[in-house]
């Protein structure tokens, strides 16, 4: 058993070019895993484990607290090992071929309500200046576009189109897509733009957003910028950029988008990935129908 997780985890670390942080979880993983066995069964080699031996080992597992995330990790473990021992044929089966993932509990997507978007966007809100007119169109932007924080930050001047009303976002693999921007965003971006250019002289080229000295902005200013303005209208301990992507997608489902568009604007490989919001939106039609109807 040693010689084979040896050279398993060897295999990681020079082939696989696995972190150190990793290997060392997957080592621990296999050593619960070769104990059990042989407190359970008298096995001292993993290769002759079966499915309903790493079944039981799992279900022991959940018994005593542990989450779906890390029984998953630990089955992830013994998948690559057995893919491992069979192609170097230190084992004539691979028993994994017959264990199921576990599947996970369904965690919606954290947002913030619309009255809580309306208090946040207000003028009042912000300082007058540059540094208020851009945390307001920062904000804006990730609301009312669903933008994520690394397109935020590669926003150029060019890519708004200010007489189409619309701004181009390059996203993951470099995909790019054009999204509408309401009207009020673009008469935010014009004054935000005066005062830049008051500010650091040009503001015509380069990125959109700066820092308060002209530098390029990174996603820790960011995020904490985010996290410091919904913490005035939102008490979830989530506060951060992606917060805003969930909350655009959940308010433009909550009133009617198509989700098709809301695909297309969030920039979503599948569909899949954009099905989750319909959960927030079936979730407020629950707690809608509970509060108004005489035998909810």
């Amino acid at each position: 058993m040693a010689v084979n997780t040896d050279n398993f985890l060897h295999y990681l670390e020079r082939e696989k070019r696995y972190s150190a942080h990793t290997i060392l979880a997957y080592d621990t993983d296999l050593r619960q895993f070769a104990a059990y066995l042989s407190d359970q069964y008298g096995i001292e080699e993993l290769t002759g484990a079966t499915a309903p031996m790493i079944r039981s080992w799992l279900a022991g597992a959940m018994q005593q607290g542990l989450s779906r995330t890390s029984i998953n990790r630990k089955l992830s473990t013994l998948k690559s090992f057995f893919r491992y021992a069979v192609r170097h044929d230190s084992a004539l089966q691979n028993p994994m071929e017959k264990v199921g993932s576990v599947k996970k509990n369904k965690v919606l997507p954290v947002f913030v309500e619309e009255d809580g978007m309306n208090r946040l966007l207000d003028r009042s809100v912000f300082e007058p200046g540059f540094a208020g007119q851009r945390d307001r169109l920062m904000l804006e932007i990730l609301y009312t576009t669903g933008m994520r924080l690394s397109e935020l930050i590669g926003l150029q001047h060019y890519d708004f189109d200010t007489e189409k009303n619309t701004v181009k976002i390059t996203g993951k693999g470099a995909k790019q897509r054009i999204v509408p921007v309401i009207q009020e965003v673009n008469d935010h971006y014009a004054d935000y733009c005066l005062e830049k250019e008051k500010e650091f002289g040009s503001a015509a080229s380069g990125p959109v957003f700066v820092t308060n000295k002209g530098g390029e902005i990174y996603p820790k200013f960011v995020y904490r910028l985010v996290n410091a303005y919904l913490s005035k209208v939102s008490s979830r301990s989530k506060r951060s950029p992606h917060v805003l992507r969930h909350t655009f997608a959940t308010h433009m489902l909550n009133h009617g988008a198509d989700l098709n568009a809301i695909k297309e604007i969030l920039g979503h490989a599948s569909l899949s990935a954009t099905q989750v919001y319909t959960h927030n939106s079936i979730e407020r039609i629950k707690n809608v129908y509970k509060q108004a109807h005489p035998k909810a």
